[in-house]
């Protein structure tokens, strides 16, 4: 008789294994992670103010199209990324701050803050 070794799939817990949903919640309170979420946060508030901008239209454009939107929204979106990289307005920290304020294990204790 042969012995039967278990993959690392029926590792999964039953729930997992039919829903395809991890319910290791670990990974989620990591600071990297809401450094990332508040980095990202600041780039979607950024894309979204560019294209308000870019709704105001001050002037007819001289060549106007589809393909044109489509490259300007891309360019936005790129544009909006990189400001949130290398010189974010701050609104991402904000959240990251507040956010980082109701989980516990993400803050340092007070003995370790400098007086």
């Amino acid at each position: 008789m042969s012995t039967i070794t278990p993959t690392p799939s029926a590792a999964l817990s039953a729930t997992t294994a039919t829903t395809g949903i991890s319910t290791d919640t670990s990974r989620l309170k990591s600071k990297d992670n809401l450094e990332q979420a508040g980095q990202k946060f600041e780039a979607v508030f950024t894309g979204m103010m560019l294209k308000s901008m870019r709704q105001a239209k001050l002037a007819d454009p001289l060549f106007d199209s589809k393909a044109i939107d489509t490259f300007t929204d891309m360019q936005d979106g790129l544009i909006a990324k990189s400001m949130a990289e290398h010189t974010p307005l701050g609104i991402g920290k904000a959240m990251t701050d507040f956010l980082a304020k109701s989980q516990s294990d993400l803050n340092q204790p007070a003995a370790d803050s400098p007086p």
